[in-house]
């Protein structure tokens, strides 16, 4: 009924095109700051997606209940919005999108999710904010993510089977800080998704996610700082021994006391690991060749200079020297990057091929992820492996450069940028004595309770909705500041109910429903809340909504009148399962699911 309209706006809107913004180009070298980051905190990044596949067509495809796909040309232009797959193509420095069977072109689009992107036969969904500009025909897709969640994607792709809780949350703080601390060298996004900037897969790395996510929470906002200042950071698969200093890998670096090559017996606790390549020369120049570092024709190649770390620094062909860091980087692009991993090797040549021997896997700047890995394995910390790569250096609030203080309590750690906060820890305690009481459930471990600073930093850690006081993952609670909470007079009940909620997921089965989860917290939550309530009266009607609807709404409310919607219903359901068989069925229920039929009898009475 609407496409005749959906073609006209779209001609129209097209028609009024917006602001041109440079679009992909060749990978850029690594650039090091030389100076000390802006002050100012960052909520979002700007990140290059599919930065090295130069695509010069995507289809940007709906999804979700609505299925609809809202874009705007230019930032004062109306929206458009279609409900059917869109193909944007590359045209010099303008995209043509073709939808509802009309066509026009623009400088720059600009999208809303929820929408499915598709090039070189891989789809991605993307829940945030995209723009799509082009340069010389090729497209440049720009994500706008929270800080947060780019962490989490990057410690997701960039990590591997080794790695545990304490290791990915060193790796998440370096990855922080990475991203805040230096300019990267694009014009047309803060960071690429390529191993120049930090990788990002934008798949749903079902292995690595939940760990990389509870990493990232764990350390949200904490960056790396030296002497008041805030500090640069760096990190590689596997330093092969020994640790190299910034300059002996990027010529134009400044010395920083916090990165200095050393040995690490933590890399080679294994024995250590080698490599060993060969190469032709013809392979060798025709990589050199394309990224301009040396003509054709050249015949020995040999280490010039090297770092304090053993690594190559320059090399020389025949009678000129090129930096090895070039080198390896040539190499790798051109011919695979588990050709020379690292520049810290010896190289002689055997007729027409060179024969390489090194150790180490990338630059060997900063964090060694292999020795980090093994250093948790050992049990120790994400701040002692920090401590080890960057001596001098603390993990400290990127915000206010302050540190986290841990304060004791019993069953838990608060931890605060405020010391006045520890007055709090004696109604946390009644909190959690409550919640243990009323659910019949203990904790093994303490749980962790941070205390954010400020409302905006609780938000943009923890990605929760403005409606939203507190937030709980796992045995990990994040707050409001407690000062903001007490003076409104909701401290105690928040605590009560976050403590329930990490009482009974560390007790949920895998087929517990989130509905039978979210009501007993708020059955036991309310300040008279009793362990077995009274069944409900004829006159108190059942939801609206199915339990099965109730698991929807709680996983996808978008608002907070329908975010109450469903947790009133799942109190409704929880309750009358209380009543009906008991708290000791239902947490061994919770345990091991529903058995079938039972909630659908629970609108039978």
């Amino acid at each position: 009924m609407n496409r005749p309209w959906v073609a006209r706006s779209l001609a129209s809107l097209l028609a009024a095109a917006g602001v041109v913004l440079s679009g992909v180009q060749s990978v850029p070298r690594r650039t090091v700051i030389a100076a000390a980051a802006p002050p100012v905190a960052r909520e979002t990044l700007r990140v290059g997606m599919w930065t090295l596949w130069h695509d010069r067509e995507v289809v940007v495809t709906p999804i979700g209940p609505d299925r609809k796909v809202v874009l705007r040309s230019c930032a004062g232009c109306a929206t458009l919005t279609f409900a059917e797959p869109a193909h944007v193509k590359a045209e010099g420095d303008a995209v043509r999108l073709t939808a509802a069977g009309r066509t026009g072109s623009a400088k720059r689009l600009s999208l809303a999710g929820p929408v499915t992107l598709t090039a070189h036969g891989e789809s991605v969904t993307l829940q945030n904010p995209a723009t799509i500009t082009a340069k010389a025909g090729a497209l440049a897709i720009v994500v706008t993510l929270p800080v947060e969640s780019y962490v989490e994607r990057v410690v997701a792709s960039e990590s591997g089977p080794a790695d545990s809780q304490e290791s990915l949350k060193a790796l998440a703080i370096v990855v922080r800080s990475f991203a805040l601390h230096e300019a990267h060298g694009h014009a047309d996004y803060d960071l690429c998704d390529s191993t120049h900037c930090q990788l990002l897969h934008w798949g749903k790395h079902s292995g690595h996610m939940g760990a990389a996510h509870a990493a990232t929470l764990a350390t949200a906002g904490e960056t790396l700082w030296f002497h008041g200042e805030r500090a640069l950071a760096y990190f590689g698969k596997d330093c092969g021994g020994r640790t190299a200093s910034p300059a002996e890998i990027w010529p134009h670096a400044r010395p920083v006391p916090y990165m200095p090559s050393q040995p690490d017996r933590f890399c080679t606790a294994d024995g250590g690991s080698e490599w060993a390549a060969e190469i032709t020369r013809a392979e060798l120049s025709a990589a050199l060749a394309a990224h301009g570092l040396a003509a054709p024709g050249w015949q020995a190649l040999s280490v010039a200079r090297r770092g304090d770390s053993g690594r190559a620094v320059a090399l020389k062909l025949d009678g000129h020297e090129i930096d090895a860091e070039e080198f390896r980087l040539a190499v790798g692009e051109s011919l695979g990057w588990n050709r020379i991993p690292s520049t810290w090797f010896e190289v002689s040549r055997q007729g027409d091929h060179f024969e390489f021997h090194g150790r180490g896997w990338g630059h060997g700047v900063g964090l060694c992820q292999k020795g980090a890995a093994a250093m948790a394995a050992q049990g120790h910390t994400a701040r002692e492996i920090l401590r080890q790569y960057f001596p001098g250096a603390e993990a400290d609030d990127e915000a206010t450069g302050q540190s986290w203080r841990s304060l004791a309590g019993s069953g838990f750690v608060l931890e605060s940028l405020d010391g006045a906060d520890a007055a709090y820890i004696p109604d946390l305690d009644r909190a959690l004595a409550e919640a243990s009481e009323r659910s019949g459930l203990n904790a093994t471990a303490p749980f962790t309770v941070r205390a954010f600073v400020s409302t905006p930093a609780f938000r943009e850690a923890t990605l929760a909705p403005g409606w939203v006081a507190a937030f709980t993952e796992g045995n990990w609670i994040g707050t409001q500041p407690l000062r903001t909470l007490a003076a409104r007079h909701l401290l105690a009940g928040t605590m009560r109910h976050e403590f329930l909620h990490a009482l009974v997921e560390l007790q949920a089965g895998p087929n517990a429903p989130l509905w039978l989860r979210e009501g007993l917290v708020e059955v036991w939550s309310g300040p008279g809340a009793e362990i077995n309530p009274p069944r409900g009266s004829k006159s108190t009607p059942a939801p609206s909504l199915s339990p099965d609807a109730v698991d929807s709404a709680l996983a996808h409310a978008s608002t907070e009148v329908a975010s109450e919607t469903a947790h009133r219903a799942a109190a409704w359901y929880t309750a009358q399962l209380l009543a009906r068989y008991g708290r000791a069925q239902l947490l061994e229920w919770l345990r091991s699911g529903l058995p079938s039929g039972v909630a659908a009898s629970l609108r039978q009475r």
